[in-house]
């Protein structure tokens, strides 16, 4: 068996989230074995290109989802032409529209990949993934998820159960996000933050990761300790709506919005503590990496257990207060310990071997 070619339907590509997952493992799989191309949504607002032509493999630009009477004919069409014998799609429930496009060109292996759940108060959202659910196996040949959760969500209790859903770990370049007191001191230097206490985050600026409390919870901790600053790693469409609130708090000067960045191995180390307050998440992987950084790791009780990679990382509900919050953040702790068995399950030369087996086999199905 030569190269297998596999179309990987990624959505839109925002430089975070599903397609950072896929892209790491894209750099880190055997290109002798395995090679990916690049399905994106048209309105994408970064797509790295030049790197992934780099690595051998190709970008196709196609309607957003939005226009399916364009989106489904374009896919049919390209999956056709390129004669895939494996698509992979991560885009949660609306995999069920590229997948049956693939199934009208014949593609033989058709996986759902899904990577998130839902929450109440984003209800347009969770109209569509509601009504979608029901169908992610109709047109799927195999299931996958990045946690136990996320498959128990979409595909249910029992396939998880059985076995029916792969597991595979949104992993991580160990070497990259090791404690690195030299690189900490760097960065810290670099946004004149030496002398500060320093709350991180990083995550798309939406209604999932609640950066909106955040910012309150910041203004509880800055009461206690006016040399606080907090540093938001990330872009969305929340944006203005927290440089206003910011503002109105008074906080302008003590919180960074540092924008989509390529260096955030290096910003977790400059942190003092990492706060993930989201509403929902199928895994939470900013999480997992800020604490093999060794920061201080306090999330909601709305992300996986499987993102809990320390003892002393901290998981509150969202229904206690933002005092609450900053009390239990401003409690001192020593630098994180990785549980024993975790460093394996999130090296990414390791999980990138598995999913390398996944698609050979697959493959000869």
């Amino acid at each position: 068996m030569g190269c297998i070619r596999i179309a990987h339907v990624v959505g839109k590509m925002v430089n975070g989230g599903v397609e950072a997952v896929v892209m790491i493992y894209y750099r880190h799989i055997d290109h002798s074995k395995v090679q990916f191309d690049f399905i994106v949504d048209e309105d994408s607002t970064y797509i790295p290109h030049e790197e992934i032509e780099s690595l051998g493999g190709c970008v196709y630009i196609v309607p957003p989802y939005q226009k399916l009477n364009k989106y489904i004919p374009t896919l049919i069409k390209l999956f056709k032409e390129n004669q895939y014998k494996i698509v992979h799609s991560h885009i949660n429930t609306l995999s069920v529209f590229p997948l049956y496009a693939a199934k009208k060109a014949g593609v033989p292996v058709r996986i759902a990949h899904n990577h998130s759940t839902a929450a109440p108060g984003e209800w347009k959202k969770n109209i569509l993934k509601y009504t979608l659910r029901p169908f992610a196996k109709v047109y799927a040949t195999h299931y996958a998820a990045c946690s136990r959760y996320a498959g128990e969500w979409l595909f249910g209790k029992r396939s998880m159960g059985c076995g029916e859903v792969t597991i595979f770990n949104n992993a991580i370049d160990l070497d990259k996000f090791m404690h690195n007191e030299n690189v900490r001191n760097e960065v810290r230097k670099e946004l004149e933050i030496e002398n500060k206490f320093v709350v991180g985050h990083v995550g798309r600026l939406c209604y999932q990761k609640n950066q909106e409390f955040l910012i309150d919870v910041f203004g509880e901790i800055h009461k206690k300790n006016p040399y606080a600053v907090l540093m938001l790693v990330g872009d969305g469409p929340n944006k203005e709506m927290l440089t206003k609130k910011a503002s109105k708090l008074y906080l302008t000067k003590q919180i960074l919005f540092l924008g989509n960045r390529n260096d955030v191995s290096r910003l977790y180390q400059a942190m003092d503590v990492f706060v993930f307050p989201s509403r929902y998440e199928g895994l939470g992987m900013v999480a997992v990496e800020a604490q093999f950084c060794g920061v201080r790791t306090v999330i909601s009780s709305k992300v996986p257990d499987d993102a809990k990679v320390s003892d002393s990382t901290l998981s509150l509900s969202l229904t206690r207060s933002a005092k609450e919050w900053a009390d239990n953040i401003l409690q001192k702790s020593s630098i994180e310990r990785i549980n024993n068995g975790m460093y394996a399950k999130y090296d990414i030369s390791k999980e990138a071997i598995k999913l390398t087996s996944y698609y050979i086999e697959a493959a000869r199905q």
